[in-house]
């Protein structure tokens, strides 16, 4: 497969190569969500602090980060539980990076959802944080999760619906509640919609403060597509929940 055939593949070599250069972004980054994860999406520091509950207390756990990007995340989940950490993602910028920053107890791997493949019952936890919507067939997919689960496994999702995902009635009808139902795995679900809300008017004041030193980097550009991310941040809650959604979603097999 032609990995620039696939959903937003360029932008997201060019995202991870701005992030590992701008301290501008890194700052960004810790001020709209508590941590720098080089987040292009809605993962604050409570959100991942909600995965530490899940990670078992006990030798040799292994973790999998589905669209890993640069590992920052697992990085931060490693140093909390000293798991052995996996994660892959498509972008080649991204997996080189976090190679280079997490090299002890890890493994980092270019793949595709769908394409990819662990041994069965090889993870204690699996995440999948604004993710799942890169799988061409999410039953499917979700199938392959829940073989790559050790029994008591935990499967702990973030899922956005209204932008790449169209909205639906609430969090038992989405795609993805759906998928789960058809592969016979029992969920847990919390609706962080307003919570996700908040966050992009912080996202948004976040940004505007580190206007200058984006520009001072040549990455104005980058500044502009924050600003356009969190535009629907302007409009009242009410307007804002009409048209988008997001839950945690907690999956044991």
């Amino acid at each position: 497969m032609d990995k620039k055939e696939l959903l937003f593949y360029d932008a997201y070599e060019a995202f991870y190569g701005m992030a590992k250069k701008s301290n501008a972004f890194q700052k960004f980054c810790k001020d709209a969500f508590g941590e720098d994860f080089s987040q292009d999406g809605f993962s604050n520091i409570e959100q991942i602090n909600m995965i530490l509950q899940y990670i078992p207390q006990k030798d040799n756990v292994r973790i999998l980060d589905i669209g890993c990007g640069n590992g920052k995340m697992l990085g931060y989940l490693q140093e909390k539980t000293e798991a052995y950490i996996c994660g892959f993602d498509y972008s080649e910028e991204a997996i080189e990076t976090a190679r280079f920053l997490f090299p002890k107890n890890s493994e980092f791997r270019e793949g595709v959802i769908g394409e990819i493949d662990y041994p069965e019952e090889n993870f204690d936890v699996i995440i999948s944080m604004d993710t799942m919507y890169f799988a061409k067939d999410m039953t499917a997919f979700v199938n392959q999760v829940k073989k790559w689960l050790k029994e008591r496994g935990v499967f702990f999702v973030g899922y956005q619906e209204g932008d790449v995902i169209p909205k639906t009635e609430n969090m038992h009808t989405t795609m993805l509640s759906k998928a789960l139902v058809m592969n016979g795995m029992k969920y847990e679900a919390i609706d962080i919609t307003e919570q996700t809300y908040e966050l992009l008017k912080k996202k948004r004041i976040s940004a505007i403060a580190h206007q200058n030193e984006f520009e001072a980097e040549g990455y104005r550009d980058w500044f502009d597509m924050l600003i356009g991310q969190t535009e629907c941040a302007t409009e009242t809650f009410e307007q804002f929940k009409e048209k988008m959604a997001r839950y945690i979603y907690v999956i044991r097999k």
